[in-house]
């Protein structure tokens, strides 16, 4: 194990057995057995999420590991979910051909944050299909710079109704108002995820009579260097010949995508993506320097109970999603106040390995049901508050889960209600003497409080108390109908029993 300053200690429980060292040309592969879970209290817990495995290389040869400094060899880690399902891999059938909706050339903006779109029309000779598997198709030069991408349908009442073929920021002021029902997830893929398959009995299916051809590509470009991508003009002289005029590429110029592999083969059932957690807004913030903060984003029975189907739904996949503050994810399910099995959890859980899970078993949700997600951030290297929102540098607490069959409902997200949040504001001004105003946005207010561990105590009393505004909306964007503001929270009146300790107290 390695202290804080990077030094190897032997640690004086053994608990990795039966080593086993293969050399291969360049290549040495090596194994070793060992508990998940040791009781070992130096030793990393093994669990179904994800795992950071650190590894150092360096010229031999090695006479002792006791007092070995990492920074004199070369070291890294890698993320992965070791426990996964022991499902096997589909194999594609006779006549899968690939389908690519990707980026044409864009040149990255200097901005820390971009959210690029792309509407693209499917050719004609795909007539329908289902994908057997989705995957990123990133560009050498653009990893790292590409957070994550989804694939949007274009959903319209006349399926030939034609979509302009934007492209440029997904939120400018100019892009055409056609491209707001480009609203419906066929394909997700965030940074480090591996490719998706879909189960036997369930396909997403694309084209058809009542199928409009267009999608829309949403590109997260994380570009912290803030280099721009765009052409600059630059002369250089070739030896011997006169001064060429050549138009260049300086920065990012990028033509990422996603990957359908698609086939003709007809599953049972219609498979679609629901989200899940907070909503998209600054109205969830975190306060600067906390080790330990949490929020949850509610889906509750009053939005399940009129968007699911009467025999429920299944859910086979789950993506657990923040950014950077992030640590740990989980999502709870919930049955007339009785908590259920967990839908998913990362007790590890890193921005940079965002995997769609393919679960242990599918999850049976019915009408009436409720889901909660949780996340828990640290904000120890903060001087102020974070706000909910689309940059990297702002937070998000969402799941997007994989389901069947197919409904209208597209998500579930809950903030805090916009009154109480208000009145909490209010309170701060009077009360704490705190720069808040009616004046000021959410964000504004936030950014005016001088943040101490009681003042951020009380903003999490808020959270966990104050009633609830709703997202309970259809694939076209809209709400369903009903009263969506001051919901309560889901009470949990009979959560799980704790799980047994598989470690002895000594």
């Amino acid at each position: 194990m390695a202290n804080e300053a990077g030094i190897l200690h032997v640690d004086k429980e053994q608990d990795c057995k039966r080593f086993s060292i293969e050399r291969k040309e360049n290549e040495t592969h090596f194994s070793f057995t060992r508990e998940f879970v040791t009781c070992d209290d130096e030793d990393y817990e093994i669990e179904d999420g994800t795992t950071h495995v650190l590894y150092a290389t360096g010229p031999g040869p090695l006479i002792k590991i006791e007092g070995l400094d990492l920074h004199d060899y070369e070291w890294g880690m890698a993320r992965v979910q070791l426990l996964k399902p022991g499902i096997p891999i589909p194999r594609f059938p006779e006549g899968t051909f690939p389908v690519d909706v990707s980026a044409e050339k864009v040149a990255v903006p200097s901005e820390e944050t971009t959210y690029w779109c792309h509407v693209y029309r499917l050719p004609d000779r795909h007539a329908g299909f289902l994908p057997e598997q989705f995957e990123p198709r990133i560009e050498k030069k653009s990893r790292g710079l590409v957070h994550h991408m989804e694939v949007f349908h274009c959903e319209t009442r006349d399926p030939s109704a034609a979509i302009p073929l934007y492209r440029g920021h997904c939120h400018a002021d100019d892009r055409p108002r056609e491209v707001d029902v480009c609203k419906r997830v066929l394909a997700a893929w965030a940074m480090g995820a591996s490719p998706f398959w879909y189960p036997q009995e369930a396909g997403l299916p694309i084209g058809g009579a009542d199928f409009n051809r267009y999608v829309m590509l949403e590109v997260h470009y994380n570009n912290p260097d803030k280099i721009s991508g765009k052409p600059k003009k630059l002369v250089y002289k070739k030896k011997d010949e006169i001064a060429d005029d050549c138009l260049r590429l300086s920065g990012h110029v990028d033509s990422s995508g996603i990957r359908l592999h698609a086939s003709s083969r007809l599953r049972k059932y219609d498979a679609g993506v629901l989200e899940l957690g907070l909503e998209y807004t600054p109205k969830m913030a975190l306060p600067p320097r906390m080790d330990t903060f949490y929020l949850s984003g509610f889906c509750i029975s009053e939005c399940t109970a009129l968007g699911l189907p009467e025999e429920g739904i299944m859910i086979f996949g789950s993506q657990l999603h923040s950014h950077l503050t992030g640590r740990r994810i989980w999502t709870r399910h919930v049955r007339e106040g009785r908590e259920l099995p967990e839908l998913n959890r990362d007790n590890h859980y890193s921005t940079h390995f965002q995997e769609i899970r393919i679960l242990k078993e599918p999850v049976h949700v019915l009408p009436g049901d409720a889901l909660v997600t949780t996340c828990h951030d640290s904000t120890l290297d903060r001087e102020n508050v974070t706000v909910g929102g689309f940059a990297i540098s702002d937070e998000m607490c969402v799941n997007y889960v994989h389901y069947y069959p197919k409904m209208n409902l597209e998500v579930c997200k809950s903030s805090v209600d916009s009154e109480a949040l208000d009145n909490y504001f209010r309170f701060m001004e009077l009360w704490e003497n705190q720069a808040t105003s009616p004046e000021k946005d959410v964000t504004g207010n936030y950014h005016a409080i001088s943040w101490t561990p009681l003042r951020a105590d009380g903003l999490k009393s808020l959270y966990e108390t104050a009633p609830l505004s709703m997202q309970c909306n259809q694939s076209n964007g809209d709400r369903f109908p009903g009263a969506w503001e001051a919901m309560p929270q889901t009470q949990i009146l009979h959560p799980l029993p704790p799980a047994e300790e598989e470690c002895p107290e000594e």
